[in-house]
This record gives structure tokens, C-alpha cells and sequence, in this order.
């Protein structure tokens, strides 16, 4: 059974069986509607399908993704605008919205509430108010105009890596299989142990292990950030689409859109990070 990168979808309820999906059909997958997520003798899944419980679909993914980046964007907005007016709440926006999405991401994975709408639309504001500080952080030396183009080009790259890696599943160009899962995985894992060790080793030398001073070894840590992270929209598409396979219920999509979210999210920063690299003196 293949596993996303992404936290998230490793604990919506996975396909029984194998083989791949179409992304957005909504038919396959029938008879396992009745049965999906139980066994005898234990608790039944939270995402198990009743009868009376209509079946996710694409049309569910995309509106509820679209609803959660609407959250996060006019939120991220607002923030901007706030700190730009009044600089000193950058750090406590970043510090503090960060934080709290971060928790809520923990307690949806480890508490399962990954259905959970009031949870979702949370987490897309307190990120909003995370990237809206940081946004401005990033395009600070370059203040007016310039800083609203660099946004403006980190948000289309943003969505052109994601729609790209869209078409490349949907033609099968690269196929999800457990190679690749294990691949995308062990990379991720590998770049957030440097990124502890160079937050760490940040206070104790200047620049730490220089992956994040703009430097030719902090550029190239950022392409590999923003190609994992491609990557991993590839994991996060075939969990998706066995969602929609299994016939899970329609609230699951909002497990979906949080997961998306997390995903553009990490490769918005890396991307603005990038580009930041190259607009600062």
C-alpha cells in the first residue's frame, strides 16, 4: 500500500486493493462503500461510509480546497497589510500563526479530525497570517512595486508546479508506486534533518550550515526543497484519488484540501525564498 509524504493523507483511510485511479472518477470503487474502513471485531473507521452518506467526489476536492486557499489568501492579505502599516508585528504574526497551524495540523493527523471543516478553516487562517508576515519579511529590502511582483511570481510559480504535476499524473508521465513513495519520503525526511541541523548549528556559527543565507549551497537547497515538494503533490494525488475510489464520504475531501494546503503552502516559502535570493543586494 503506497503512503503520501504528507502526514495528513498517511491517516485518511486507505484503498483496499490495489491498481490505479483515474483522478476525479467517482465511480470505481462501489461495492467497497458498505465495508470500507471495518473489521470484525474493532472500532469502525471514522471515515467508514454509511449508507445514507453521499461519496466524495472531485467536484467535493476541488471546492473545498479552493474554499481553504480562499481562507488562507484574504487572510495572508490582511496581514500583509497589517504589518506593512505597522512592522512589529511581523515577527509575532510569523511566530504565532506559524505556531498555531502547526498544532492544529498535530491534533487534525493525531486526533483524525482531518474531516473536521471548523479545523481546516482554521489552520487556513492562522497560515494566512503566518505567510502574510513572512511574505513581507522575505520582500522587506525590496519594498513598493518590486515586492509585490516578487509575491505575485512565487504565488503563479506556486500554482504552475501544482497544476503541472496535475497533467503528469492525470497522462501517467510518472506513476505513484512504492518505489517512488519510499524515494519522496526518505528525500523529505533528509531535508528536514538539515534544516534542523542548520537551525542549530545557526547559533553557534553565523549562517549556520549556510542552507538558508542566500548562497549558491542555500540556492541549490531550495530547488531541492521546491522538487520534493513537487514530488510529493504526485503521493498526495494518489491518495486523493483512492479516496474517491474507496467511495469515502464526502467530508473526507476536507482531509484532502487540508493536506493540499500543507503541500503549496511549503513550496510557496521555498519558492519566495528562492526568488528573494536574487532580488536582495
Amino acid at each position: 500500500m503506497r503512503t503520501s509524504s504528507n502526514p495528513v493523507f498517511r491517516n485518511l483511510p486507505k484503498q483496499q486493493g490495489g491498481g490505479y485511479a483515474t483522478f476525479g472518477s467517482a465511480t470505481a470503487g462501489a461495492s467497497q462503500a458498505a465495508t470500507f474502513g471495518q473489521h470484525p471485531g474493532t472500532q469502525a473507521d471514522p471515515y467508514t461510509t454509511q449508507p445514507a452518506q453521499r461519496a466524495m467526489t472531485i467536484d467535493d476536492v476541488v471546492t473545498k480546497t479552493g474554499i481553504t486557499l480562499g481562507v488562507l489568501s484574504v487572510t495572508a492579505i490582511i496581514s500583509y497589510l497589517l504589518v506593512q502599516n505597522n512592522n512589529d508585528l511581523a515577527v509575532p504574526f510569523v511566530i504565532g500563526g506559524g505556531l498555531i497551524g502547526f498544532g492544529l495540523v498535530m491534533f487534525a493527523t493525531f486526533g483524525r479530525k482531518m474531516d473536521n471543516k471548523a479545523i481546516v478553516l482554521a489552520y487556513a487562517a492562522a497560515e494566512g497570517i503566518f505567510l502574510g508576515a513572512l511574505s513581507f519579511l522575505f520582500t522587506f529590502p525590496i519594498q513598493g512595486v518590486g515586492a509585490g511582483t516578487l509575491i505575485s511570481q512565487a504565488v503563479l510559480g506556486t500554482f504552475g508546479v501544482f497544476f503541472g504535476m496535475l497533467i503528469v499524473y492525470k497522462t501517467g508521465a510518472i506513476r505513484v508506486t512504492p518505489r517512488l513513495t519510499r524515494m519522496v519520503v526518505g528525500a523529505l525526511i533528509g531535508v528536514v534533518v538539515l534544516m534542523l541541523g542548520n537551525l542549530v548549528a545557526g547559533f553557534f556559527m553565523d549562517g549556520g550550515l549556510g542552507l538558508r543565507d542566500g548562497g549558491p549551497i542555500a540556492i541549490i537547497f531550495s530547488l531541492v526543497c521546491i522538487g520534493i515538494a513537487a514530488f510529493s503533490f504526485l503521493l498526495d494525488f494518489d491518495q486523493a484519488d483512492q479516496l474517491i475510489r474507496a467511495q469515502a464520504p464526502e467530508k473526507a475531501a476536507w482531509g484532502v484540501a487540508l493536506g493540499l494546503t500543507i503541500t503549496l503552502v511549503w513550496l510557496y516559502i521555498e519558492i519566495l525564498r528562492l526568488l528573494s535570493y536574487f532580488n536582495n543586494d
